[in-house]
């Protein structure tokens, strides 16, 4: 074979890190990416701080892991770290601390100490001026007379850890008056909306649940309580039997487990405060369906993923459903780590378990509304007879439905179930297959 020349095309460092940018994070997003470096790094204790100072604005996120040398501190900062990944481990692709940093802001500055008995730190910077004036892959040592880095050393100076700082907001800040009173409540707006995602992205992790070492994490100065999606701790939500399954793509095969629950109606929780808690940033119809974790770190939530329509019967019924990393190819796992793809395969052995516990959810709200939903006789009007006739044919309709999910005849009882809403609305009603 006659040898071919070759040439070396490096890319343009000002084009792509431009590029770079428009990947997608939204500010608690590209808040959580970081955070996640923290967790890989073990870290007990996580704060974010986002502070504004007009032009000076910043937002710092400081962690007590076990910190990284100068090589490693540089080689974060290479777009495409050159490490592996661990089984279990929250990284990816080696570029999320540059890409969600800088999809915020123009200067990203890592501060990292890694030996609890010398107390040295080591810092790089990395600033899109200067890699656009050069239009080369570079990162500076910053001065150590630098306010950030000063200010960082005194956060280490306990122990291990690292702290990022986010400078030049320019896709936070307007360009035009970023000293403004909308200026300072759009940056008061993005950290209460990060408080929220991370309540909800790490309700895991700040649980200490499944084994895992609790974490605390406070942003600007406030402690995080997790959001568990399935009121765990109300008395009245019901989880139906645990199932795993083994999923097979391109030579990789791993576990998928899916735990299922029903959540309380309103007048089932302890109090209105926690129900409305519960009801979750997207509100109940939305916030029901699959919540997808990767390594116990929740990636996607809201909506079936294709298996079927949100609906307002339904919106009692949340799935947990769990991968490792070992799967990142089989659920096409995006660069942001927020959205990911069943695979068809796994869709198709989801479909059975997802109805089956769409039915329960149906009949859990059914049991609280058909007084008001149903023209039949109340509870408060009809007599004991009438009732117990009522709620035995809601029963039965339950165990039909049940009945054809078992016997794997589902798609045949969807037939028959939209054949006698036509030809017998009143039957369906009765029979609670109405909806």
């Amino acid at each position: 074979m006659p040898v071919r020349a070759w040439y070396d095309v490096a890319p343009s460092a000002a084009r792509l890190t431009g590029s770079l940018r428009d990947i997608g994070y939204e500010f608690p997003a590209a808040v959580a990416d970081i955070v996640d470096n923290s967790v890989a790094a073990g870290a007990t204790r996580i704060d974010v701080t986002v502070e504004f100072d007009g032009e000076d604005s910043r937002v710092v996120i400081a962690d007590d892991g076990h910190g990284m040398s100068a090589g490693q501190l540089t080689e974060a900062l290479r777009f495409g770290t050159r490490r592996s990944y661990r089984r279990g481990e929250l990284g990816r692709y080696g570029l999320g601390l540059k890409t969600a940093s800088l999809s915020q802001c123009r200067t990203l500055t890592v501060i990292s100490r890694s030996s609890r008995s010398v107390a040295r730190t080591s810092a790089r910077q990395l600033d899109l001026d200067l890699v656009e004036e050069w239009d080369q892959w570079v990162i500076v040592d910053p001065s150590p007379q630098d306010p950030v880095v000063r200010s960082a050393r005194q956060w280490l100076a306990e122990g291990t850890g690292t702290v990022v700082v986010w400078q030049a907001l320019d896709r936070v800040l307007p360009e035009k008056r970023p000293s403004g009173g909308w200026a300072r409540r759009r940056l008061e707006s993005l950290a209460a909306r990060t408080s929220d995602h991370l309540s909800m992205v790490f309700h895991r992790f700040l649980e200490g649940s499944d084994g895992l070492t609790p974490l605390v994490i406070s942003v600007n100065g406030q402690k995080l309580r997790p959001w568990n999606p399935f009121a765990l701790q109300e008395p009245h939500t019901s989880e139906l039997p645990r199932q795993q399954f083994e999923i097979e793509m391109a030579g990789t095969t791993g576990l998928v487990q899916l735990r299922r629950f029903v959540l309380p109606p309103r007048d089932c929780f302890t109090s209105a405060a926690e129900f409305e808690r519960h009801s979750g940033p997207l509100n109940w119809n939305r916030q029901q369906g699959l919540y997808v974790y990767r390594a116990n770190r929740l990636v996607q939530w809201g909506g079936w993923g294709g298996i079927r329509g949100i609906d307002e019967h339904t919106k009692l019924a949340r799935a947990a459903l769990d991968f490792d990393n070992d799967l990142d190819s089989a659920f096409n796992i995006n660069v942001a780590k927020m959205r990911v793809s069943l695979p068809a395969q796994l869709r198709q052995i989801l479909e059975a378990p997802v109805n089956e516990l769409c039915v329960l959810a149906n009949d859990a709200y059914r049991r609280t509304s058909r007084g008001s939903a149903r023209p039949f006789p109340t509870d408060v009007d009809a007599s004991p007879e009438v009732r117990a006739a009522t709620q035995a044919a809601a029963t039965a309709g339950l165990a039909l439905r049940m009945a054809a999910m078992q016997a794997d005849q589902w798609v045949a009882w969807q037939r028959i179930e939209e054949t006698l809403r036509a030809q017998s609305p009143e039957m369906a009603q009765l029979l609670g297959l109405d909806g």
